[in-house]
């Protein structure tokens, strides 16, 4: 590597460092912070752990990222506007606390979904201030508010969500950089690296839980590093939106399905495949590894299609959702088999 591509990564690495640093320092000050208060999610019917654990490690990405990506925001080139940095930090504050306030006593969802829905406002109007039509307004806030509840519903077995929004921030980062942006590339790697030392402490078996505080602004923090790469360019949409495919289907099919069936489809419950594969025996690392799988097999491949030949990538982007839809209905009737053949077994 040359002293000049080096030292155009330096800072970039340096801030990455820093951000992962300041998650692990303190995610582990929450660890003894929620033992102290009290703060820990107990096993039930519809959870998937097996013994008490503390939550509200997810504070330690949040500190994490509000120190360090709006350095890489205002300082790498080229910048970002003042007034985008600062709505991204006040929204990514409004989903953390209403977060951090449901992890110490529990709150009902109307007025968590409206401070939600607020921060995605604030963040898309400062975005299409910068140039775009309002008509993108409503479009971009209920992809906000949506990926904020699909990464919430998503954070249910150890090391699984963490895991996720590495894979999708380090995918987010290298779209950046390939487009020239320096600053948002430094951001995500920022909020790649964060997540990384929440993940030292999360994974199986988990010393502490992510929680409202941290699932929800992961949730906020991956919509606007989508949103920022295709208000950079339109055509990074589609392997961003790739990149997520295994959150947004599992979160999407699994609503589709339970409000298909009647069921009540707002109330907690353990019917994600994720959830299916703990059910069947299988332990949160395996868990784990079959969406790891599918990331590094399926999505960073058809992502890399879709920068490679922008005229394919929405085709690409179709491809793998189909893909991700068939296959999440095969593995979950393979797990429904599964349980009624133990099921029945028992009871012969």
């Amino acid at each position: 590597m040359s002293d000049a591509v080096a030292a155009r990564y330096a800072p970039i690495a340096f801030a990455a460092l820093i951000a992962f640093l300041l998650a692990l320092g303190v995610v582990r000050a929450a660890i003894a912070y929620a033992h102290r208060r009290g703060m820990y999610d107990q096993p039930g019917q519809r959870r998937s752990h097996k013994i008490p654990t503390p939550r509200g490690g997810g504070i330690g990405i949040i500190v994490s990222v509000l120190l360090t990506v709006p350095v890489c925001m205002l300082y790498l080139q080229p910048v970002w506007p003042l007034h985008v940095v600062i709505t991204l930090l006040a929204a990514v504050v409004l989903v953390a606390w209403i977060g951090w306030w449901d992890d110490h006593s529990s709150l009902p969802a109307l007025p968590r979904f409206g401070v939600q829905i607020l921060a995605a406002a604030l963040f898309s109007a400062a975005l299409i201030a910068t140039g775009l039509s309002w008509w993108w307004l409503p479009l971009l806030v209920l992809a906000g508010a949506w990926s904020i509840n699909l990464h919430n519903f998503m954070d249910g077995i150890d090391g699984l969500l963490a895991q996720q929004a590495i894979f999708v921030a380090c995918g987010a980062a290298v779209l950046a950089w390939c487009a020239g942006q320096a600053a948002l590339a430094g951001a995500a790697a920022c909020v790649a690296a964060a997540c990384l030392g929440f993940w030292c402490y999360n994974r199986a078996p988990a010393r502490i839980f992510m929680g409202d505080v941290g699932s929800g602004s992961i949730g906020f923090l991956l919509f606007a590093l989508t949103a920022m790469l295709w208000r950079v360019d339109g055509a990074l949409l589609w392997p961003a939106l790739i990149l997520s495919s295994a959150f947004v289907s599992d979160a999407t099919l699994t609503l589709l399905s339970r409000m298909l069936g009647g069921r009540r489809w707002y109330t907690a419950h353990r019917e994600h495949l994720y959830q299916w594969i703990v059910r069947r025996g299988y332990t949160h690392a395996t868990g784990t590894a079959w969406y790891l799988g599918w990331n590094v097999l399926v999505a960073a491949p058809l992502a890399v299609l879709a920068w490679e030949r922008p005229g394919m990538g929405l085709m690409a982007c179709i491809a793998a959702y189909a893909i991700a839809a068939a296959a999440w209905l095969i593995a979950k009737r393979r797990m429904l088999r599964r349980v009624r053949y133990k099921v029945r077994h028992v009871h012969t």
